[in-house]
């Protein structure tokens, strides 16, 4: 299967309607003056929220398509396989770098991740977004015996390899990364993955609160954010 290919119609086909309280949760993170590399960065929406706080942001993208609607937003962005290439910059070259939801769609997210440490500076912020396969919905699942692939849920079609907090924070810590914080997004507007109840006004507040305090039971999406030792 060729992943560029794939992504280059999916890119043709999606406007720029994101999740922006989870981009925000990753966004923030990012604070004024920093270099700051985003791996697959998409069409450069999250780059802007980046960019608005001050910092100066670089891109890759597999997709020719996203590639080029990123750079049409101002941003240097180059077009990258981590599958099979390395980033194009020295060791060490960055004050953070960012991974939106992006290794669980990788055939070898291992090289992926060796990647952005190599190109992270000592002392430099990793921050890291994964959807969470052990959000209480897919354990549930599991527990009936079921797997049901949904859209835009931990279970999407699109993701290759699945993540838990803990083993996600395992990893970092393999590469040197001293993991500082855990975060988590509900992403309730996801029909097929919450009951409707969820998205009740009181309700949801505190669903919401419940992803960031226990993201590795409530959150669909978790972000880790590290610092390289």
């Amino acid at each position: 299967m060729n992943l560029a290919e794939y992504y280059d119609n999916y890119w043709r086909q999606i406007g720029e309607t994101f999740d922006m309280t989870r981009l925000q949760l990753i966004s923030e993170r990012v604070g004024p003056g920093e270099n700051v590399l985003e791996v697959d960065c998409g069409p450069g929406v999250m780059a802007a929220l980046m960019r608005e706080r001050g910092a100066r942001v670089t891109g890759t993208d597999l997709s020719a398509v996203a590639v080029e609607r990123a750079r049409e937003k101002g941003f240097d962005v180059t077009q990258v396989d981590l599958d099979t290439e390395t980033l194009p910059f020295p060791d060490e070259a960055f004050d953070t770098v960012v991974s939106n939801s992006a290794i669980e769609h990788r055939f070898f997210y291992d090289r992926s991740l060796d990647e952005c440490v190599r190109v992270l500076r000592r002392g430099g912020k990793f921050i890291l977004c994964l959807p969470n396969i052990a959000h209480w919905r897919c354990r549930l699942w599991l527990l009936a015996g079921r797997f049901p692939y949904v859209r835009n849920s931990p279970t999407d079609m699109t993701h290759l390899r699945f993540f838990t907090v803990h083993d996600a924070k395992a990893l970092c810590a393999s590469r040197g990364i001293e993991v500082l914080e855990v975060d988590g997004s509900a992403s309730l507007w996801v029909k097929g993955f919450y009951p409707s109840l969820l998205r009740r006004p009181i309700v949801r507040d505190v669903y919401t609160w419940l992803a960031r305090r226990w993201p590795s039971m409530f959150a669909r999406d978790f972000v880790i954010l590290g610092r390289k030792r």
